[in-house]
């Protein structure tokens, strides 16, 4: 305890004296604060000049800084550990924030995964920005082909009953030439969405501006590559007090230079599908012949793959008024099934003249293959004639799934062709089945896509295909029961057929 009588002599005082008179302080009494060894504090007391502490008032400042020291050093704990919180807070929401970031990279990942979609994918962008920075719409637009206009892709509002207002007003193209526009494809700028940038794009982004009077906010960056801006992401909030701020902009297009390598690769795929499907369309036939007593109806669906499926039908007239009928499958997919599918075309339409009996023309078709199909590969095929006014009808199989025969009456029968697929050795005989088709019956081809295709480890299966056979016994046409057998064989694969899908309807139908 340190006692000083009078501050203004008092040399230890010295370079505070003048200032200890101007308040009035005569005397001082200072008692050391101490937490362990270490002094954390003052009790000061300034009694009158002259003024002589008894034992029991000593006694009792120094009780006081003994239970002061505790309260004081309490309180610099509290403090700490509440600024360790708010630390610990900042930390917590780093993390959680990285963590968004990261689960959107996944989100977008998986749906890339799991389907090659780019409609997919840009919908999973779209909901994944809105649930990683918290904006109340996400809308991306992709230039057109002539890239005149950005076309709206994808859209996600968080507000479900948002959603149709919102779709009203934004999800419309806009144009292309527009100068923010222009700025955000050419360098690679986001801007915000104000009254001048809207006014600059023009209609229909003008409809924005009685919204971002009432204070909505928003800003649109680019969805980009290192070599190219494939699309733009506009990200909205409609509460002015949580408005898009330049740190959403950042987080939001570091979102689309992620999101960018899985639309890329989407877009990629999509157009070498559409490129694959039309290779694949054209050698299929373009129409039907049209013969007396006979109706037909065909399908094809490609699977989810971008490669050329190797499925094969053609239908040919005989001189003597039959009906010659081909289905078959290539082995492998791309380019190689393709010029396959090509030379399986060919065969049929070269040889079914000159050998129309399905046994001859198997035999006859399968040296042709065998010298010309490459080491490992081979066609399975079915052919079949069918004379339209006697209702026979003659087949031969070369590895391929068995022709249902449906009856007036529902009955499904199998058509059991048995051989050795085409192109693995030369010197091949067929064995050729005959059956009756009734005024009202089908004979149903089909490729393995069909009975195939599954959901989980469970096939479609030939039963299943013969039941709804049976059960559709009386579709308005084949053209209608192709389509039936197809739709249903989707629906049980859930929506995504993995491999190609050809169904050929003769129906008799005198």
């Amino acid at each position: 305890m340190l006692v000083v009588q009078d501050v203004a002599s008092d040399p230890r005082l010295g370079g505070v004296g003048d200032a200890a008179a101007e308040t009035g302080i005569e005397a001082a009494i200072a008692v050391p604060l101490l937490a362990g060894h270490d002094v954390i504090g003052l009790l000061g007391v300034f009694p009158a000049r002259g003024r002589v502490l008894t034992e029991n008032e000593s006694a009792l400042l120094s009780a006081l800084a003994v239970q002061l020291a505790v309260a004081v050093q309490n309180a610099q704990l509290h403090e700490r550990a509440k600024q360790l919180g708010e630390e610990r807070e900042l930390a917590l929401d780093a993390e959680r924030a990285a963590s968004k970031r990261v689960r959107a990279l996944y989100e977008i990942s998986r749906s890339f995964a799991q389907s090659l979609s780019l409609d997919a994918t840009l919908d999973a962008v779209a909901s994944t920005v809105v649930d990683v920075l918290g904006v109340d719409i996400a809308l991306i637009r992709m230039p057109d082909e002539r890239r005149e206009w950005l076309m709206p892709r994808a859209i996600k509002v968080a507000e479900p009953r948002l959603e149709k207002a919102a779709r009203s007003i934004m999800y419309k193209p806009q144009p292309f030439g527009a100068h923010p526009v222009q700025l955000l494809y050419r360098d690679g700028e986001p801007f915000q969405i104000t009254r001048q940038t809207v006014e600059e794009i023009g209609g229909p982004a003008t409809a924005l501006l009685p919204f971002l009077e009432r204070g909505w906010t928003g800003a649109v960056v680019p969805i980009a590559t290192p070599a190219e801006v494939l699309a733009s992401l506009s990200i909205i909030s409609v509460q002015p007090g949580t408005p898009v701020t330049a740190e959403t902009i950042d987080q939001a297009t570091a979102i689309g230079g992620q999101a960018a390598l899985a639309i890329d690769n989407a877009r990629l795929y999509q157009q070498q599908k559409q490129f694959s499907d039309t290779m694949q369309r054209s050698l299929l036939p373009h129409s039907v012949p049209e013969l007396e007593g006979l109706e037909l109806g065909d399908a094809y669906e490609s699977s989810a793959r971008v490669e050329v499926g190797g499925d094969v039908y053609d239908f040919m007239e005989l001189g003597d008024g039959r009906l010659a009928v081909t289905l078959g499958d290539v082995t492998g997919h791309g380019i190689e099934a393709a010029a396959d599918m090509a030379m399986a075309k060919f065969v049929f339409r070269s040889l079914a003249r000159e050998h129309p009996e399905p046994a001859d023309f198997l035999q006859s078709a399968n040296e042709v293959v065998v010298g010309e199909i490459a080491p490992g590969k081979f066609i399975t095929l079915v052919y079949l004639v069918i004379d339209g006014g006697k209702g026979e009808v003659a087949a031969a199989g070369a590895g391929h799934p068995a022709p249902r025969i449906v009856a007036a009456d529902g009955s499904v029968t199998g058509l059991e062709t048995r051989g050795l697929v085409l192109g693995i050795e030369p010197g091949q005989h067929y064995e050729e089945v005959r059956a009756t088709l009734d005024i009202g019956g089908a004979v149903v081809l089909y490729t393995d896509g069909v009975i195939e295709a599954r959901i989980g480890g469970e096939l479609y299966g030939v039963e299943r295909l013969d039941r709804v056979l049976s059960e559709q016994r009386h579709p308005p046409s084949p053209a209608s029961w192709r389509r039936l057998l197809l739709d249903d064989c989707r629906a049980f694969a859930r929506g995504e057929l993995t491999d190609d899908c050809a169904v050929v309807v003769v129906k008799r139908t005198a």
